[in-house]
């Protein structure tokens, strides 16, 4: 039987939808949809600065589920609006330029807070050291 280990990230949505906000399972790692919001519930206007806050909750969420961005081999940006594309894929580009995942980024209608203009998932796989 594997092991499951669920990592929090201390979203407010995490406990009422009932979810986690990475499930490891082996050596897979499934990073929820992650919204661009600060503990104290801010939400910075400009989507850059959205993309970037949305990666480092991804991040925090990987080291402690024990993996790296290196390890990421799925990305998934659902934005509001079209015009942002530039934006979020610039910050992509700096995060993956050597790692390059598959990657979907699609335009939605809204998102659960009209603040966000971006939300983003993420799947990794932890490769092994022997």
């Amino acid at each position: 039987m594997s092991d499951r280990q669920q990592i929090t990230s201390g979203s407010p949505f995490e406990s009422s939808i009932g979810f986690s906000r990475a499930l490891r399972v082996d050596d897979r790692i499934w990073v929820s949809g992650t919204g661009p919001v600060w503990l104290d519930g801010t939400c910075p206007e400009d989507v850059g600065l959205q993309t970037r806050r949305c990666f480092g909750i991804i991040i925090a969420a990987l080291a402690e589920a024990g993996a790296t961005l290196e390890d990421v081999v799925r990305t998934r940006m659902f934005l509001t609006s079209a015009y942002d594309a530039d934006a979020v894929s610039a910050v992509h580009g700096e995060l993956f330029a050597n790692i390059r995942p598959a990657a979907t980024m699609v335009v939605v209608a809204e998102l659960l807070d009209p603040r966000w203009k971006i939300e983003i998932e993420a799947d990794a796989l932890i490769r092994s050291t022997d």
